[in-house]
Formats: structure tokens, C-alpha cells, sequence
């Protein structure tokens, strides 16, 4: 009798102990959520949503595998930029600026705002076609109030590449190798759900587009509308569902997704310019000086073009976008894979092998789509032949360059050790596991950020 009480004595703390772990482990991965769903927001900004519902009006769900595929580079690329930053203590801006010479780091820095420049126009303007729709405000004072209520909510809140691997550095890693590779499996999962919900919402944009525009009892109106489907006219695909209140509800989702964009947008400014530059500013001013630079393309265009050249400056700045993409994605997988840069924590070879095949995949398309969109514009160009060989003469040799500079960064051999060395104290590390207080244990950390006060961290 005391063998069986003692057998189920044990039996009820096995399931205590089973129970407690469980619950260490949702305690340890809650501390890292933040980053990820804060990065996850540039996959939902209104650049894409005019791509998915161009995409569902005209192609229906052929494209919906792209957006799969896209996915899972986003996540890998992600979880590399996180990575970098809990392995190194710095973000990807900086550990280009100690690793590349002087002309290289300013060229990537100039690079890196254009960048941001061109992210936050679709931003911009999409959240003055909000509110352009919502109160029936001209589209140019719609960006100097999207610029405003920007750098208001910045002031009232504490918290693509460059930004993921800066958030991270809120948050205080154990110092020893077990305790990195769990950061980086946290930010993994994070990261993983965050871009799953954007996959979920992306699909269903296209899924939307694709349904009302293949119907065939479309009105002559609603068909023009699909054949040149803007942020500014998309509303009525909801028409049929919500009736009137269809085109307030699409305002506010647009509104939602280009504020909360541009909030991103304006971070990654910050810690570019803090990376590159150290440049040491008041918060106040450098939330200004990053707004001012980003909207100015956007104000002068809503005022000049309206909102058809609007919608014409949205795709260029995709395009430049697409030309941007290898300045900041060719560094991370390069420095995710080095050893001088991340030590043991270097990407492994399936990793290093698959990123690389999607990376160089995605850059090849956009080096093919640009020159030869730029090659058939310069064919088929009104101008004068004298006006046409003079652009040429300018723009090849600049094509060359950009791809002798895309050759540069891949082959270029890392000689600057940014690995942090951290202490494999196994004893320590599994009662970290078990679930004991941080407090409790004399464990460093990774290097927590205090020079980056200045910049609102996710607490």
C-alpha cells in the first residue's frame, strides 16, 4: 500500500514538473515577442496591398505561389538579420560600417535612405488616399498630416533587414551558447507567426481581387476599374459584401496599414543613420529630420501630379525598391555566414545554400527586369535619337557599375571578427531551461543596448 501511495506521489509530480516546464517555456518565449510582429508589418504596407489586388484582378490565383514563396524567403532573411543581431550585439547597418572601407560604407549608407525613401512613398501616400477618402482631404495635405500624426504617435509610444536586427538588441539574451541559440529559435517562431498572419491576409487580398474581377456580371464601370486597380479605387471590390459602409472600411484598413508602416519605416531611418553615421541626436529631431527627408518626394508629387501621378510614383518606388534589394540582403547572408561574424552561430550549410539560391534568384530577376524594361523603354521612346544616345551613354555605364558593385559584395572576403564571446556553462544553462529566475543566476548577457536609448525600443 505505501509502494502504491509512493507510485502515485510520483506519478503527480512528474505531471506538476511536466506542467511547470511547460509553463517556463511560455515564459521564456514571451520576453522576445515584439520584433517580429513589428517587422511583419512592412508585408501588409499599402505598396503591397496594391500589388496583391493588381495581381488578383488580373491574374486571379496563378500568383498566389509567389507569395508562398515569398514567405519563406521572408522568414529566412528575417531570422538571419535577427540572428546577426543577438550573435554580434550590433544591428546589420553597423556591422557594415566597421567591416566595409570609407566610400563603400557611405555609398551603402546613401543607398539604405534611398531605400527608406522609397519604402515609405507607397506608405505615405496610401494613408492619403485614406484620408482622402474618409473626409475629402486633398491628397497633398493628406502626406503633411500623414507626416504629423506620424511623429506624434513616435512620441507617444516606447517602443526589411536593418530594423529586425536592431529590435533584438531590446531585448537581454543569456550570454552563453545554449542561451543564443534559444534567443534565435524564439525569434524564429515569432517570426513565423507574424509573417503567417501577413501570408494569410496577402492571400486573402488577392483571393478578394481575383473573385470580383473574373465575375461576369461586372458593371462597365467596375471593369475599367479592375483593368487599372489603384489604392485609390479598390474600394468597390468590397461592395458586394458591406454595401455602403464598403469604402469607409476599406479607408480605415488602408489608414491602419499605411500609419503603422510609416512608423516602421521611420525607425529603420534612425537606426541606419545611428549605424552608419553614429550620429547621436535628440529623439524629437531625428524622428523629424527622417519624416521630412521620406515625405518630401511624396508631398511634391501629390501636388504636381495629383493622384494619378500618385499611383505612377507608388511603382517607381517599387522599382527602386527592387533595385535597392542586394545592398542590404547580399551583407546579411554574408555575415550570417561567416564565421569571423557570427562564430558558432553561422548559418548552417543547408541554410547558407538555400538563401543563397533564393537570394541570387531574386536579384538576377530584378537585374533582367530593369534593364531589359530600361532597353525596351529606350526602343520604343518618343524622344529624339540625339536625346536617346545621350541616355544611354549615362545609364549603361551606371548599369555596369551596379553590377560590378553587386559582384563586389558577394565575393568580397569579411576581416573584421564582430563574434561576441560567450560562455558554454552547460550547469548554468539547464537551470535557465528548468525554468529558474534570471535574477537568481549570475548570467551575463549580450550587450543591452544603452547607447540606443534614444530610439524608442519595444519594452
Amino acid at each position: 500500500m505505501a509502494n502504491l501511495m509512493q507510485q502515485q506521489h510520483q506519478v503527480m509530480e512528474t505531471s506538476s514538473n511536466h506542467h511547470e516546464t511547460q509553463k517556463s517555456g511560455w515564459r521564456k518565449f514571451l520576453p522576445y515577442v515584439g520584433p517580429g510582429f513589428l517587422v511583419s508589418l512592412a508585408y501588409l504596407d499599402p505598396g503591397n496591398m496594391e500589388t496583391d489586388l493588381q495581381a488578383g484582378a488580373n491574374h486571379r490565383y496563378e500568383l498566389l505561389w509567389i507569395i508562398l514563396i515569398g514567405l519563406i524567403f521572408a522568414l529566412i532573411i528575417q531570422s538571419l538579420a535577427a540572428n546577426l543581431g543577438v550573435t554580434t550585439g550590433k544591428h546589420l547597418s553597423e556591422v557594415c560600417k566597421v567591416e566595409y572601407p570609407l566610400f563603400v560604407k557611405y555609398c551603402l549608407w546613401l543607398l539604405a535612405e534611398v531605400a527608406v525613401i522609397a519604402a515609405d512613398i507607397p506608405e505615405v501616400i496610401g494613408t492619403a488616399f485614406a484620408l482622402n477618402i474618409l473626409f475629402n482631404i486633398p491628397l497633398w495635405a493628406g502626406v503633411l498630416l500623414t507626416g504629423c500624426s506620424t511623429l506624434l504617435l513616435l512620441s507617444l509610444q516606447r517602443h526589411n533587414l536593418f530594423l529586425h536586427s536592431a529590435l533584438v538588441l531590446s531585448r537581454k539574451v543569456p550570454s552563453s551558447v545554449g542561451g543564443i541559440n534559444d534567443a534565435c529559435r524564439y525569434f524564429l517562431y515569432e517570426s513565423g507567426i507574424a509573417l503567417f498572419v501577413a501570408f494569410l491576409i496577402n492571400v486573402a487580398m488577392i483571393s478578394v481581387s481575383g473573385t470580383v474581377c473574373s465575375a461576369s456580371d461586372l458593371s462597365g464601370d467596375d471593369v475599367e476599374r479592375c483593368n487599372d486597380l489603384t489604392l485609390n479605387s479598390a474600394s468597390f471590390l468590397l461592395k458586394n459584401v458591406l454595401g455602403k459602409s464598403s469604402s469607409t472600411i476599406y479607408a480605415i484598413a488602408l489608414l491602419a496599414s499605411g500609419q503603422s508602416s510609416t512608423i516602421t519605416g521611420t525607425y529603420a531611418g534612425q537606426y541606419i543613420m545611428q549605424g552608419f553615421l553614429n550620429i547621436r541626436m535628440k529623439r524629437w529631431k531625428r524622428n523629424l529630420m527622417t519624416r521630412c527627408i521620406a515625405i518630401a518626394p511624396s508631398l511634391v508629387v501629390a501636388i504636381v501630379g495629383g493622384s494619378s501621378g500618385s499611383s505612377r510614383l507608388i511603382i517607381i518606388a517599387s522599382m527602386i525598391l527592387s533595385f535597392e534589394l542586394p545592398f542590404a540582403l547580399i551583407p546579411l547572408l554574408k555575415f550570417s555566414s561567416s564565421s569571423t561574424k557570427m562564430g558558432p552561430h553561422k548559418n548552417s550549410m543547408i541554410i547558407i545554400t538555400i538563401s543563397w539560391i533564393l537570394g541570387s534568384g531574386i536579384i538576377g530577376i530584378n537585374v533582367y527586369y530593369l534593364s531589359t524594361s530600361f532597353v525596351k523603354w529606350l526602343i520604343h521612346s518618343s524622344l529624339p535619337k540625339v536625346a536617346n544616345v545621350f541616355i544611354g551613354i549615362i545609364v549603361f555605364p551606371l548599369m555596369a557599375f551596379y553590377i560590378l558593385s553587386v559582384i563586389y559584395l558577394t565575393f568580397r572576403k569579411d576581416t573584421v571578427e564582430t563574434f561576441i564571446e560567450t560562455k558554454n556553462d552547460t550547469v548554468t544553462q539547464n537551470q535557465v531551461e528548468k525554468g529558474m529566475d534570471h535574477g537568481q543566476l549570475e548570467l551575463s548577457h549580450v550587450p543591452y543596448r544603452e547607447d540606443l536609448a534614444d530610439i524608442p525600443l519595444p519594452e
